[in-house]
Formats: C-alpha cells, structure tokens, sequence
C-alpha cells in the first residue's frame, strides 16, 4: 500500500519547523547547517507519515494583544496561586483530572490549546483523545465538580481565544452562534 503524495506546499509549515528545530538542537543557525536540516526534514517527512499541517489561512492580528494581555495575566495569577498553594497546604493539596470536550476539531488548534494550557501553572495536558478532541488534564486544587466545572470553562475561554486569532471561518461561525444572546 502506499501512501498519497502530499504536496510540498502543504507540508512546507512542517519542514520549516523541523529546520527551526534542527538549528535550535545545534545551536547553529548558518546557513550550511540549515540546508543540511531542511535536507533531513525533507527525507523524515517523506520517509515517514506526519499527518499535513492544516491551517485555515486565517490569522487575525487584532485579537493577538489583547490574547497576550489575557495569558500574561492568566499567567501571573496562575503563578501566584500555585506559589500560595505550595506554601499554605502542601502535600494535603487536592488534585483531579479534568477531561475537557474542545469545539474544534482542528489538530492545530487542540494542539495549540494544550499547550497555551500546559504553559500556566496548575494544569498539565495528560493525553489528547483526537476522535473527541477531548484534553485530559491533571490540574492542582479541585476539590469539587464546581473546580472541575471552572477548569473547563477556563480551556474552553483559551481556545475561544486561539479561534478568533487563528480559527477556520467554520469554527469561528460555531463560536459566534454559541455566544450569540438566545
């Protein structure tokens, strides 16, 4: 059996970021090393099957500040409550995994949700189920469905955030309909 032939236009976001990758690892960003990189990427994408990365060809600039307003401060405080739970409780600190069903089911955008998420402290992406695009997350201080119902809306926010900046018309359309009054 083989594999359909994917066009390199559509697998050039992936070989760049391999390059980046490779230049990162050597701490080397010459030319001669990047060339030899972008070799490499070229033979690992054709050798073995990475699914294509898929963007939507959408990126809207006006949402970027006010989302990186938004995470630095989500990172601040979030930084500032795991400090006061270390302090405060401890080892008696309660912990819960948290599964969180994600509107998109774009592997970019779940992919970019979990790690925004991965990124503040308290919570931790276990797996990704990408038939439900559903994150497993291990998060700190849940003690209640009532925590477990904030981290939720907390992932979904983010990711709400991700659509508007970088999300396909369709998936923009489903956001503006939820949040649209009834």
């Amino acid at each position: 059996m083989t594999r359909q032939r994917i066009p390199l236009i559509t697998e050039l976001p992936l070989v760049i970021w391999l390059v980046l990758v490779w230049g990162a690892l050597w701490q080397d960003f010459g030319p001669g090393n990047l060339v030899f990189g972008a070799l490499i990427a070229y033979v690992v994408v054709n050798l073995f099957y990475l699914p294509p990365v898929e963007l939507t060809g959408r990126f809207n600039v006006l949402w970027v500040v006010p989302f990186l307003g938004w995470f630095l401060y989500e990172l601040v405080t979030a930084s500032l409550q795991v400090f006061w739970l270390a302090v405060s409780k401890g080892p008696s600190l309660r912990n819960a995994v948290v599964a969180v069903e994600l509107r998109s089911s774009s592997d970019f955008l779940v992919t970019a949700t979990g790690h925004a998420i991965s990124l503040i402290p308290g919570s931790l992406v276990l797996e990704v189920d990408r038939s439900t695009s559903t994150l497993y997350l291990h998060c700190l201080n849940v003690a209640d469905d009532a925590g477990a119902d904030a981290i939720r809306r907390n992932v979904r926010a983010t990711e709400a955030w991700l659509i508007r900046i970088m999300g396909s018309s369709a998936d923009l359309a489903a956001l503006r309909a939820e949040e649209a009054p009834r």
